[in-house]
């Protein structure tokens, strides 16, 4: 039997920058592949229930294909270099921005991708090459066209809508430049070495705003700490400097630079989440327990610096946030009070009175917990 895994994913992949990052980073026996069109529309859904990518395969023959069920099932297996802060601070964070990382920026990336002609020909290359590899050109280009007419589809629902679109570009440039101003002081997010918030962040960095021509040039290049920063999470392991200077910071301290933006990350993010949480437990006075959740539902409305900012409800992102704070819920007493204590310091206390049923992952949506759908109701967290 073979020892290696295989991940099958594009290079202009949003999740797949996360997956091949962190993949690399833990020094997992790999085989890095295109995504053909036989695996993405019939073998990757047979075996994962989606069609979606990137899709891990282990020499076991088990398939993933969530990149938050792929790095909890490598960090079973593979234990050294783990990239979860045991220190409860730190720990939190680092699933805060996963979550964060995962959802919050997908708009920024489908905007710059798809409202710019000038990334079309790298996509058309890169896909058509992977789906059907070998064919005619006007095959490839066909097959690479309903691709792209499918993601096309979602940006209204993530808010990229032409309404928005300054608004959205204000918002990414005070962002990336709060970015640059924290890898100008530290290699990584929590300081010296790479944690899950890093690999969550790569999603829209490497694969869309670093790589795609647009927003490379015109958003990335004059960050250079940003820059370089993508380029250090692309090379891992070769381009960490294993000394003791390569670790998260001491006593569960969190860099200086990255406070503002966690405390964005709080009044921003952490309103999509109110949002979401408001009407997911409206539907649970009516949906059916054993039914997952749409995928979509109504508009949130999240205040922004540069204005009120629509997108479509996911509760596949609450589901992602509730993981988030049960690092802080399911604490012993005394650190639990004072994580609490230090989340009112820094402007997170109300993600703890987000009242919401609890939800469990279901391929790409959400469903009630198991517990909840036990209990015949929902309740709150």
């Amino acid at each position: 039997m073979s020892t290696r895994y295989r991940m099958y994913g594009w290079h202009l992949s949003y999740f797949a920058g996360k997956v091949r990052s962190y993949l690399k980073y833990k020094r997992v026996p790999l085989d890095d592949v295109d995504v053909n069109l036989f695996v993405l529309m019939w073998l990757g859904k047979r075996k994962t229930g989606v069609v979606a990518m990137p899709l891990l395969q282990t020499p076991d023959d088990i398939w993933m294909q969530d990149s938050s069920e792929t790095w909890q099932f490598i960090e079973s297996r593979f234990k050294d270099r783990p990239i979860l802060p045991t220190s409860p601070r730190q720990r939190f964070v680092s699933l805060w921005l996963e979550a964060w990382g995962d959802e919050w920026w997908i708009p920024i990336a489908m905007q710059t991708r798809w409202r710019h002609s000038e990334n079309y020909p790298l996509f058309e290359h890169d896909a058509g090459n992977a789906l059907l590899p070998g064919w005619p050109g006007f095959l490839q280009r066909r097959a690479v066209a309903r691709i792209a007419r499918r993601l096309r589809g979602y940006l209204p629902a993530v808010g990229v809508r032409p309404e928005q679109d300054e608004l959205l570009m204000a918002w990414t440039r005070r962002m990336l430049g709060l970015l640059e101003a924290h890898f100008t002081e530290h290699a990584f997010l929590l300081g010296g070495r790479p944690s899950l918030a890093d690999f969550s962040l790569m999603g829209t960095m490497y694969g869309h705003l670093g790589r795609d021509p647009w927003p490379a040039r015109e958003l990335i290049a004059p960050h250079p700490h940003l820059r370089s920063w993508i380029d250090r999470m692309a090379d891992l392991p070769n381009s960490l400097d294993e000394t003791s200077e390569s670790a998260w910071l001491a006593n569960d301290e969190l860099p200086v630079t990255l406070m503002p933006i966690l405390r964005t990350t709080f009044e921003e993010f952490g309103a999509q989440v109110a949002g979401i949480a408001a009407q997911v437990s409206a539907l649970a006075a009516h949906w059916p327990m054993d039914k997952r959740l749409p995928r979509i539902l109504e508009d949130v409305a999240i205040p922004l610096q540069e204005g009120t900012f629509r997108r479509a409800a996911m509760p596949y992102t609450l589901w992602m946030a509730q993981r988030a704070v049960d690092a802080i819920t399911t604490l012993p007493e005394s650190s639990a009070l004072d994580m609490r204590r230090w989340l009112v310091d820094v402007g997170g206390e109300a993600l703890l009175s987000i009242d919401a049923p609890r939800l469990e992952r279901d391929g790409l949506q959400a469903r009630f917990s198991s517990a909840t759908r036990n209990r015949g109701t929902a309740h709150a967290t």
